[in-house]
């Protein structure tokens, strides 16, 4: 087998392709600025990584700044060095891509690398080409998946230097943080970095395109996300048109027209263009195999993520589906093994999504207003982190645990968290919801007292009109 691509999906494709006794190959391209072959993609290298060590380190800053006298604990002359907190940022991408150097090694994957391209069929084999070092080499396997993942969405017209102009790469690497920040894209990206440099002392203008914040989110939760961002002092104007961009003496000017169709114009020291993602399947040659993308340049696959070529599959960010690392995993342990000849299954309304903010916003299944658009007879349930003594012994009493459930059966139907933890909380709606649990189930389990988990129970009673601590 030959994996193109080495990130989250492609990096855990070719371990337990492995693992069930394949001869694997994977082929990944990425070099860190110093020129180093790195494994991992995007995810570990300039992603989900490196970017929640920034987001930790922080809100650890702003925790001794603002809030550790609550606890009684007085803190003089806080002091920032953004270069060692880049550097543990480094140190833990380092640390992180070179355990999947050992994986690969432990499991004998042989790592080509290279860019890695489709060079056409050979006696019912596939042959990709590698190139990048050295000569380019030729490779016939029996199977392929491709794993290439995504790249950020840029606005035409408007250059990424990295500097003044950043998307998430740049973003991560601030020589200084700047007086004032402007993000365009009010997702999970821009809500994320702009989080971080916020904190370390940022004024922050999230421009979104859309009219309403975060679409995709239950109601209740974007609500109440938008009430706590703004407290926190993101700026975040919804409805804009963004017109031109332009690079100053200062840093950057942007003009847009807000929602009433006025023009404005917002000047920053650097900007962070956060518009989406888009599949990485230039270069591929898809052509030559008889493959091509869709109106979107995904590749299209089935529900197995199996392509109209034999032994071809693609996942992750370049086929249908929520971009999301741990998606892409699932996929790529699902494509090994149906290889191998078993038969798993993804349940996909069972993946959850997290946004690592303050407080996070994590969430299961369907939105109440998808249900309720869908005809779904239903009925909630909610508890305020706020009457959860865990929460008020560490301080972090914002936020609510929603549950919904179906008003005839009681089963699960979606599980909505903004809270503190909400990423590790989420997991266990997940448990749930992939065996079919009914809200009652959660509400009559035990859970240790005391903790934020015990949200979700009193969340799963409230669904029964009999939360015990309200």
């Amino acid at each position: 087998m030959i994996v193109i691509g080495g990130g989250p999906g492609g990096y855990i494709a070719a371990i337990r392709a492995a693992q069930l006794g394949r001869s694997v190959a994977c082929v990944e391209q990425w070099k860190s600025p110093a020129g180093k072959p790195k494994l991992g993609g995007t995810c570990l290298n300039v992603g989900c990584i490196p970017s929640k060590a920034l987001l930790a380190s922080s809100e650890e800053y702003e925790n001794a700044v603002h809030h550790l006298s609550d606890h009684g604990v007085g803190v003089e002359n806080v002091t920032l060095d953004l270069a060692k907190m880049i550097g543990r940022k480094e140190g833990i991408v380092e640390k992180i891509t070179g355990g999947v150097e050992f994986l690969f090694r432990k499991n004998k994957i042989t790592w080509l690398k290279g860019h890695g391209k489709f060079a056409g069929k050979a006696e019912g084999n596939i042959r990709v080409e590698v190139s990048g070092e050295g000569e380019a080499k030729t490779y016939t396997a029996k199977d392929v998946i491709v794993a290439t993942g995504s790249k950020a969405r840029h606005l035409p017209g408007v250059p990424v230097d990295n500097k003044i102009v950043s998307d998430n790469e740049g973003a991560l690497s601030f020589d200084s943080a700047p007086k004032t920040l402007a993000v365009i894209g009010g997702g999970v990206i821009g809500l994320e970095l702009g989080s971080v440099w916020r904190r370390l002392g940022a004024d922050v203008t999230v421009l979104e395109m859309l009219p309403t914040f975060l679409a995709t989110v239950d109601d209740s939760l974007a609500k109440e996300a938008a009430k706590q961002f703004k407290k926190q002092g993101l700026d975040i104007v919804l409805g804009v048109n963004i017109g031109e961009v332009k690079i100053t003496d200062k840093g950057v000017s942007i003009a847009y027209t807000d929602d009433k169709g006025a023009a404005q114009t917002l000047n920053a020291d650097r900007l962070i263009v956060s518009i989406g993602r888009v599949p990485n399947t230039d270069g591929l040659d898809l052509a030559a195999i008889g493959l091509q993308v869709d109106e979107r340049g995904f590749i299209p696959v089935d529900e197995h993520c199996a392509t109209s070529i034999a032994n071809v599959y693609a996942i992750g960010d370049v086929v249908r589906g929520p971009m999301l690392a741990h998606k892409a995993e699932d996929e790529g342990v699902m494509v090994a093994e149906i290889i191998d000849g078993q038969k798993p299954h993804i349940d996909y309304n069972c993946i959850p999504w997290v946004i690592y903010t303050e407080p996070e916003i994590a969430w299961v299944g369907q939105t109440e207003q998808q249900l309720k658009a869908s005809g779904r007879a239903i009925k909630t349930g909610q508890f305020p982190m706020s009457a959860n003594g865990r929460a008020m012994g560490i301080g972090k009493t914002v936020g609510f645990v929603k549950m919904i459930a179906d008003a005839t059966t009681d089963e699960l139907l979606g599980v909505h968290i903004i809270s503190a933890n909400a990423s590790d909380l989420i997991a266990e709606a997940v448990v749930a919801m992939e065996f079919k649990a009914a809200s009652e189930d959660i509400g009559i389990i035990s859970h240790p007292h005391p903790s934020l988990s015990e949200v979700m129970r009193e969340a799963a009673l409230a669904v029964q009109k009999r939360a015990l601590n309200m």
